[in-house]
């Protein structure tokens, strides 16, 4: 079915922190090849207007299509890129695609100002994706512990030293100690009975920025993990692919992340993983967590990120097919049906449509 142009917003760290295997470059770029209007908004550059309008400072691609991502990234972050004062209220779709954890040390402030904003734009009928009301509640790990316990591997969080040395003990001295708020692998420690003195070491690296999450070790984890991007709350899936791709990393980092050095493979998802997905799926669609990351090891899922899900650029470079165009169609497919209903379906709704 074709559509008309869309007007598509993406929020953004910033601009020059934007990297191009970043998954919001990919899609920017997906949209920009379908003839749609994009502006890239970073969490600082948001604008309520005296007269009550919500506007933005935007970085806006100059070209029709580009080469690759490196080729659009570099037009969006040149001395002469073009920025534009935009109305965010005239925007069909509005996607957060910005890192909480990244602003932690020089800006804490910045993510919650940029849900607050978001929020505005979904009263003005922008349907905005994630749902920012939930995604508010979503900030910090905490929110996983909202799923089933099924999923779930065991898990204490606290800042207390001698809380955290007890679950490693009662766990045969195995365990994983990270960060409550934190992405990509830092400050991420796998903990064995050799840790020795170093376990003091690895508890002060966390919890000197707050809480700490302690975890049940998952052997099979030696092997990686999978990284299972869901849509409309169920697996992502075009052309009977499946968006997944196993994470691991060969260096003796136990860390997986891709922006921890890990490697990627693509793998089809196994029924452990498929029916952890459809456990998860449920509350997904309820909080509008439109577009999220699945992180799987064996039979439990270690997170769900629901801020800056990723993989998309390894996912189809891995297989070839067009990942980020579907998703890009999928949101035309909303804007179709917010504009039959009048704009009377709430932000929620058309989250998960």
């Amino acid at each position: 079915m074709t559509s008309r142009p869309i007007k598509l917003g993406f929020v953004i760290n910033d601009i020059e922190t934007e990297k191009e295997n970043f998954t919001t470059i990919r899609l920017a770029r997906a949209a920009v090849r379908r003839g749609h209007e994009v502006a890239l908004i970073g969490l600082g550059n948001f604008i309520y207007d005296a007269n009550g309008t919500v506007r933005a400072w935007a970085h806006v691609p100059r070209l029709e299509e580009y080469a690759d991502d490196a080729a659009m990234l570099a037009d969006l972050q040149g001395a002469d890129a073009e920025t534009r004062r935009i109305s965010v209220e005239d925007l069909d779709v509005l996607m957060l695609r910005s890192d909480p954890a990244d602003e932690l040390a020089e800006r804490p402030w910045a993510p919650n100002s940029g849900l607050l904003f978001a929020q505005l734009a979904a009263l003005r009928h922008v349907i905005v994706l994630n749902d920012p009301t939930h995604l508010t509640d979503a900030s910090n790990k905490t929110y996983f512990q909202h799923f089933p316990e099924e999923v779930r591997p065991v898990t204490c969080i606290t800042l207390d030293a001698d809380e955290i040395k007890a679950f490693i003990s009662a766990h045969d001295g195995y365990g994983v100690i990270k960060p409550l708020q934190g992405s990509g692998g830092q400050s991420v420690f796998v903990v064995t009975p050799d840790s020795g003195g170093n376990l003091n070491q690895m508890i002060d690296a966390v919890t000197r920025d707050g809480y700490a999450i302690v975890q049940e070790y998952l052997p099979k984890a030696v092997d990686g993990d999978l990284r299972l991007l869901t849509l409309n709350g169920r697996p992502l899936c075009v052309d009977g692919k499946y968006a997944c791709i196993r994470r691991y990393n060969d260096s003796g980092d136990a860390r997986s992340n891709i922006s921890a050095g890990g490697k990627t493979k693509y793998i089809e998802p196994d029924e452990d993983a498929l029916r952890l997905a459809e456990i998860v799926g449920p509350k997904l669609m309820r909080d509008g967590m439109y577009f999220a990351g699945l992180d799987i090891v064996g039979d439990k899922m270690m997170e769900i990120n629901v801020d800056t899900p990723g993989g998309i650029n390894d996912i189809e470079d891995l297989t070839g097919i067009d990942f980020s165009g579907f998703i890009i169609r999928d949101l035309e497919r909303k804007v179709r049906l917010r504009d039959h209903y009048n704009r009377t379906l709430s932000n929620t709704e058309l989250a998960m449509m």
